[in-house]
C-alpha cells in the first residue's frame, strides 16, 4: 500500500506561517521580561541564556523555530544540495578545535573592532592564511564575525569558546576525542567482533583511542586533557539545565526534612541549587570515594551552611556493586543510565530498589527520545504541531545526536519513555509521571 505524501506547497506555507506566528511569541516573551532579543553580533549575556530561565512557552517556541526553519529549507532546496552540506558537517567541529586550541575567542575578548588574522596567527603560532580560512568558515556559520576582510571579532556564539567558559571544555571534548571516536563508528558496527557488543571495550571510542572512555583520562594522552573533560561536564550541566531540578518537580509539597539521595551524583552540583531553593530538604551525595572528596570541597565552598547544619551527607558508593543509603524519600539519577547497557542499568536500579522504603520515589533525569513518526493512538505526549516532525526534528536534534554519542563513547544509549518503563518494571518499579524539564525529562517511579 503506497504511503500518503504531504502536499509540499501546503506544507511550506504552513511552515512559513508557523515561523511567523512563533517569532511573535518569542518577541512577546522578551518584551514581558523587559528585554530586546540579543543581536548575534553582541557579546553580552542574554536574559534567557541559561535553560532554567526560559519559560515553557519560550522553550517550545524556540524548538518550533529551529524545527520549522530546518524543515522549510530542506524542503525547498535540492536533495543533493542538502545531503552534500550534511556530509561536510565534520569540518565545523574540526575548525572549532583549531580555534579553541589557539584561544582565538580569548584573544578577541574586549576587542569589538576585532583583530587581523595575521595578529591572531602570531599569537597562536599558526599559519595566517589557513587560520583565516577556518575563521571565515566558522563566521559563515555565525560563530565569530568578520568585521572587515580578514579581521575577526567575537559574537554571542564565539563567546562560548572563551577558555573560562565551561562550555568551551564541552566543545573541545566533542571536537577532539569525540570526533576522532565518531570516525570509527562504521568500523565498529561492521566488525563481527564488535557489531552487536554493548561493552565499552568494543566501542568506537576504544577503537580510536585504544582504551575506553573510563580509562582514557588516566592514559598518557588523555591525562593532558583531563581538566578539559572535567570542565566539559560542568559545561554539559549548564547547557542541559542543571538548575532545572528545583523548577520541575512539586518540591513545595514535599515534607520538611525529606531526604534526596543523589546516586552517582558526582560532586553533587546538580543538587546544590535545589538545596538552596528548598533548604527544608536534606541530601545524600553518593559516588566513588575520590569523587566524594571533590564533593566535600565543592559544598564547603558553595553551601557551607548545609554541612554545618548536617543537611547533607557524603557517602562513597559503587552503584554497580553496592546499595545506596537506605530509606531516603527520593533516589535521584541524572544522566547515569545513558552511560550503561541494559544489563548494568538493571544492576544499578536493583540496588536502588533494595534501598527504598515503601514510600520512596525514584526520579530518573534523562533525555527521553520519541519516534520520528506521528503517534495517532492518542497516548503520545509532547508531539510537535503538524507539519513538523512529531519529535520536533531539528528543534530537539541534540537528543538523538547524544544517543549516537553514547553509542560512540560507551556502546550505550539514550532511551524512549517506553524503554525506561520496561527497564524499571523489570527491577520492581511502577511508572507514575513524566515531568517536562525542558530538554530532558524527569521520570517519576514508585515501588511496584
Amino acid at each position: 500500500m503506497p504511503v500518503a505524501l504531504h502536499n509540499s506547497s501546503a506544507d511550506i506555507i504552513a511552515l512559513a506561517n508557523l515561523i511567523s506566528s512563533t517569532v511573535q511569541e518569542i518577541v512577546t516573551e522578551y518584551s514581558k521580561a523587559g528585554h530586546d532579543i540579543p543581536s548575534l553580533d553582541s557579546t553580552d549575556s542574554g536574559p534567557f541564556d541559561a535553560p532554567e530561565k526560559v519559560s515553557g512557552t519560550l522553550s517550545k517556541a524556540i524548538r518550533t523555530i529551529e524545527a520549522a526553519c530546518a524543515q522549510l529549507s530542506f524542503t525547498v532546496a535540492s536533495p543533493g544540495h542538502v545531503m552534500t552540506n550534511k556530509s561536510y558537517g565534520y569540518e565545523e567541529p574540526a575548525g572549532m578545535l583549531v580555534a579553541l586550541n589557539a584561544k582565538v575567542a580569548d584573544h578577541l575578548v574586549d576587542k569589538p573592532e576585532g583583530l587581523h588574522v595575521d595578529e591572531l596567527a602570531l599569537k597562536s603560532d599558526l599559519d595566517a592564511g589557513k587560520l583565516g580560512r577556518i575563521l571565515r568558515m566558522l563566521a559563515t556559520k555565525h560563530c565569530f564575525r568578520e568585521v572587515k576582510p580578514n579581521v575577526f571579532a567575537n559574537n554571542r556564539l564565539s563567546m562560548q569558546m572563551v577558555s573560562t567558559n565551561p562550555v568551551s571544555g564541552l566543545l573541545g571534548h566533542m571536537s577532539d576525542e569525540g570526533l576522532r571516536a565518531g570516525s570509527r563508528l562504521n568500523e565498529a558496527l561492521t566488525d563481527p567482533k564488535t557489531a552487536s557488543s554493548t561493552s565499552a571495550d568494543d566501542s568506537p571510542f576504544h577503537r580510536a583511542h585504544g582504551v575506553s572512555l573510563f580509562g582514557f583520562y588516566e592514559s598518557p594522552v588523555g591525562s593532558k586533557v583531563s581538566e578539559r573533560f572535567a570542565q566539559a561536564m560542568v559545561g554539559w550541566g549548564e547547557v542541559t539545565g542543571k538548575a532545572m531540578l528545583p523548577k520541575v518537580y512539586a518540591w513545595e509539597n514535599v515534607s520538611e526534612n525529606a531526604t534526596l539521595c543523589d546516586v552517582g551524583g558526582n560532586n553533587g552540583h546538580m543538587v546544590l541549587d535545589l538545596m538552596k531553593e528548598y533548604p527544608k530538604l536534606k541530601a545524600v551525595i553518593q559516588d566513588l570515594p575520590p569523587v566524594i572528596e571533590q564533593a566535600k570541597e565543592l559544598w564547603t565552598k558553595e553551601n557551607p551552611q548545609a554541612i554545618e547544619k548536617r543537611r547533607v551527607e557524603f557517602v562513597p558508593l559503587d552503584f554497580l556493586k553496592e546499595t545506596p543509603v537506605p530509606n531516603c524519600d527520593f533516589y535521584y539519577l541524572r544522566h547515569i543510565l545513558h552511560d550503561w547497557p541494559n544489563s548494568d542499568c538493571q544492576k544499578i536500579l536493583s540496588n536502588v530498589r533494595k534501598a527504598m522504603g515503601p514510600k520512596s520515589r525514584l526520579l530518573i533525569h534523562e533525555f527521553v527520545l520519541q519516534p520520528a513518526v506521528r503517534d495517532t493512538s492518542g497516548t503520545a505526549v509532547n508531539q510537535a504541531p503538524e507539519p513538523l516532525l512529531p519529535n520536533y526534528g531539528m528543534g530537539r536534534v541534540r537528543l538523538y545526536q547524544q544517543d549516537i554519542n553514547m553509542m560512540i563513547l560507551f556502546n550505550s544509549k539514550e532511551r524512549t519513555l517506553q524503554e525506561f518503563i520496561e527497564l524499571t518494571e523489570q527491577t520492581g518499579f511502577k511508572f507514575e509521571k513524566l515531568w517536562d524539564s525542558g530538554e530532558a525529562g524527569l521520570i517519576e517511579f514508585t515501588i511496584a
